[in-house]
């Protein structure tokens, strides 16, 4: 269950083989660490859309006769998306923080484990470095999500 590898090849030399293994060991772990955040976001969404769909210009969208598809799609998601894409800025450091537990448990060779032994060993070195990976990570979210928020939003320009 733990691991990337099965016992055969985890010493082997990479190969068409070991790859395919990796593949198949590999979906557990995507699935757990990607599904972190989920519902916090679909939660988020589900909240702002709420909050736009009940506006006049939604109103006014349904009343000039728009299918409700382009008004869902070009009206209320587009304005209902920007705290989301705020929040998922965000969400870029958990990705260290989130598989600590998820490697410990399925035995993954990444960055949790380390962490983890560094803080019981009193490695102070290392855990800072992790922790100063950690908020560049969050000065790079926040980057991308203002960069995406000017792209999506038109309201938004940066001069």
């Amino acid at each position: 269950m733990g691991g990337l590898f099965s016992p055969q090849y985890i010493d082997a030399p990479w190969s068409w083989a070991k790859f395919q293994d990796m593949l198949a060991h590999l979906w557990i772990p995507l699935i757990v660490i990607g599904l972190d955040g989920t519902a916090t976001i679909m939660r988020q969404m589900r909240a702002n859309l709420l909050d736009v769909l009940s506006q006049d210009y939604i109103r006014t969208a349904r009343a000039k006769g728009l299918a409700e598809r382009v008004v869902l799609w070009k009206h209320a998601v587009r304005n209902a998306i920007n705290p989301l894409i705020s929040l998922a800025g965000l969400q870029l450091p958990t990705l260290i923080s989130s598989t600590i537990i998820a490697s410990i448990v399925l035995s993954l060779p990444t960055i949790g484990p380390f962490l983890y032994d560094s803080l019981l060993n009193k490695d102070q070195y290392v855990v800072m470095a992790l922790l100063m990976l950690s908020a560049v990570l969050l000065m790079v979210g926040n980057l991308l999500a203002d960069v995406l928020l000017a792209w999506v939003d038109p309201r938004i320009r940066y001069e």
